[in-house]
């Protein structure tokens, strides 16, 4: 239960950390692997409904969602509606009906009215839903650049926006400058030339060509009358990189008269992660922005108490490390949203990242974090350090919470764990466990036979332990020797946690017959900064020799097949594969998976988009720190790959530019040309994961089928 007080949940969280530490094998009591009679199946994954963004009413009694549904996986149709429920579950119906996507609900201040965006008239654009008025929605922006991420000002009587424009225009009124971007994109678009021209960094990142637009905020009435963009310039007014978003990155100040958002970096955005908080008036013309804070990195998601007298935001302290530590800070404001007195930090002596959070009352805040590969919730105040608030989850199994949303001492969330996707709960700090009020699953999950994760330690160099993950097949049988697949997880600042995903989700692989080992080495969150910290600049050191001791500790249990071993991980899990190929570890495995990888060091800083990561990862530019490059890229060992000549099957995706498509390139050539058994997926219209649906089914099919060739699945 939400107290700090000691209760069976407590207990329990106390139980299984202290196993942890003394290295037993925890798997946790569920009846997910008795539930069904079935495993579960690729179709079935897709048929999952996605349930996400909780957000109380202000009064506290119900809550508004939105619900994804794959409406044909093989023709990428899905569709997000909004729904609506009572905060103890009952009364839940479906708000919208149109079919596109409809997202980012947002309750009035008075709780009469949802906000929210939505496609259904082709661009994503505003609309209100008056519930007590009844009727459609009405559309509140009609922009051409497109609308997203809606807010409410403190009175309800206007709403901040964001969209993405050209700069050049964006100073000039809004119906001129509104104009301006429609012709320019229309005539873009129609024009036979294709060519992009581009005068600095960024001009592409993740996946699209972004060029010179930039995101920008705008102020319109709630009456859908007087829009204007509010931070006109050359410049960010909002996150281009979601490492430095956690929530909705702007607010209103406490008066409802300015706007407080994240701002990225003025100069050197490419190689500079300093985002600074800005301020500009809500009738804002100038193109400088006021900064409200000053710190050597990134600070984000600043966030009023409930009376307007405190600020809080996130800090990181290391100038572009993106992995740093967020702290929370808080200070004394002034209704304009200006500081009075010197911001401090509540979480300075602890060891865990601030993630989401949101004021309890004007002297608490309850944030998430991470710990052990699980999420934690915790209470910060000035006078104490940040407790953590005991699991209000049978069993005491936090899992992955996201979407936060508070009011007074009720709350909602959605919580996944490695057996079930995610649910929405609600429930009050005052105690009692959370309830669950989402059943869009339900039948579904109980035809599949779930395993639940079991977490295991291993002890490696540094006198540590590494946590790491065993999900096992569906009809386990411990007498029987079962294939492993070691999947090895991105980042390599992350980690696997207890938690489901849509994209890599252990429990489809291990339904097709394998033992699933998670490892979390070094450079692993939620194990303390000093533990993440370890992988910056050693990529192919303790991190790759903590993979090894994990490995030699797979080997060793009874019922795996040491001879039917397999492994497979994306972006730097990718980069492991790599690595694994051209080192010792090789011959272990049967085949190797990778998947938008990093394969050459070098190439990479010149290809890459955010060049802040390989700088700091690397100390420097490639002709500062050639040797340190060099060190750890597999292209320098490719003549290994003849040595060992471990299968791969390679992927990589053209609009992939953090791990540019030039690295798949370069890997499979060295393959092919050095006459190692291997495959390239290329799939031209995906970027760094694999999104639409009907991608991601070929996608599991490929991975499947390369498996089943040369690490067959099921128990002999």
């Amino acid at each position: 239960m939400l107290t700090k007080q000691p209760s069976l949940g407590h207990w329990a969280v106390i139980l299984l950390n202290a196993m942890i530490l003394s290295g037993s094998t925890v798997s946790y009591d569920s009846r997910a692997r008795c539930d069904g009679a079935e495993p579960m199946s690729l179709e079935g994954l897709f048929q999952l409904e996605r349930v996400a963004d909780p957000q109380l009413s202000p009064d506290g009694s119900k809550v508004v969602y939105q619900v994804t549904k794959i409406l044909d996986a093989s023709k990428n149709q899905k569709a997000t509606q909004l729904w609506l429920a009572n905060a103890d579950g009952s009364g839940s119906r479906q708000l919208t009906t149109s079919g596109k996507s409809d997202t980012h609900p947002r309750w009035s201040p008075d709780g009469t009215k949802i906000l929210f965006e939505s496609t259904r008239d082709g661009s994503s654009q505003i609309y209100v839903l008056d519930l007590a008025a009844g009727g459609e929605p009405r559309k509140v922006t009609q922009i051409a650049t497109g609308a997203s991420n809606g807010i409410w000002s403190p009175d309800g009587g206007r709403i901040a926006f964001l969209s993405t424009v050209r700069p050049e225009w964006s100073a000039l009124p809004f119906a001129e400058s509104d104009a301006k971007n429609k012709d320019t994109d229309e005539a873009a678009s129609n024009s036979l030339v294709k060519a992009k021209t581009f005068t600095k960094l960024f001009y592409r990142h993740w996946d699209s060509y972004v060029e010179d637009k930039r995101n920008h905020l705008f102020v319109i009435q709630a009456d859908g009358t007087d829009c204007r963009d509010v931070t006109p310039g050359d410049r960010d007014a909002y996150p281009t990189s979601s490492t430095f978003s956690a929530g909705d990155e702007f607010t209103f100040s406490p008066d409802g008269n300015y706007l407080l958002f994240t701002a990225v970096p003025a100069k050197g955005e490419s190689w500079s992660t300093n985002h600074d908080i800005c301020r500009v008036s809500i009738q804002n013309k100038e193109q400088e922005w006021q900064p409200i804070t000053s710190g050597p990195a990134a600070e984000s998601l600043i966030q009023f108490s409930p009376d307007g007298k405190w600020a809080a935001y996130r800090a990181q302290s290391k100038p572009g490390y993106e992995a740093d530590r967020w702290q929370l800070i808080v200070c004394e404001c002034n209704p304009d949203g200006t500081f009075r007195g010197t911001p401090t930090s509540w979480t300075e002596s602890l060891d865990s990242p601030v993630n989401d959070f949101r004021w309890l009352d004007s002297a608490r805040i309850l944030f998430t974090s991470d710990k052990n590969a699980s999420s934690v919730l915790f209470l910060a105040s000035a006078s104490k350090q940040p407790e953590p608030v005991a699991a209000p989850f049978e069993g005491g199994r936090m899992g992955q919470l996201t979407g936060l949303s508070l009011r007074g001492d009720r709350y909602a969330l959605a919580r996944a764990t490695m057996n079930e996707p995610a649910a929405l709960y609600t429930g009050s700090l005052a105690g009692g466990v959370a309830l669950s009020i989402t059943a869009h699953n339900r039948e579904l999950l109980a035809k599949w036979e779930r395993p639940v994760p079991e977490s295991m330690q291993v002890p490696v160099e540094g006198d540590v332990q590494m946590q790491m993950w065993i999900l096992k097949p569906p009809s386990f049988d411990p007498a029987k020797k079962w294939p492993v697949v070691y999947l090895i997880h991105g980042g390599p600042q992350g980690a696997w946690e207890d938690g489901w995903s849509f994209r890599w989700c252990p429990q489809i692989w291990a339904a097709q017959g394998y033992v699933v080992a998670m490892p979390n080495p070094r450079g692993s969150t939620s194990f303390g900064q000093k533990f993440c910290d370890e992988i910056s600049g050693d990529w192919g050191g303790k991190c790759y020799r903590d993979l090894v001791a994990g490995l030699k500790q797979i080997q060793s249990l009874d019922y795996v097949d040491a001879g039917r071993i397999a492994s497979a991980g994306a972006s730097f899990g990718g980069y492991m594969q790599n690595w694994f190929a051209v080192n010792e570890i090789s011959k272990e495995f049967r085949c190797l998976i990778t998947h938008c990888s990093v394969y050459n060091f070098e190439s990479m800083w010149g290809t890459t988009d955010e060049l802040w990561f390989d700088e700091y990862e690397h100390g420097g530019m490639p002709w500062e720190k050639q040797e340190k490059y060099r060190e750890f890229s597999p292209h320098r060992l490719a003549g290994n790959l003849t040595k060992y000549k471990t299968p791969m099957l390679v992927i990589h995706n053209d609009l992939d530019f953090r791990c540019p498509i030039g690295q798949g390139h370069e890997l499979f050539q060295a393959l092919q040309r050095l006459g190692v058994e291997s495959r390239f997926v290329n799939f031209p219209d995906e970027g760094h994961w694999v999104n639409k649906t009907a991608n991601s089914l070929h996608w599991h099919r490929e991975i499947f089928g390369w498996l089943q060739k040369y690490c067959p699945p099921g128990a002999k």
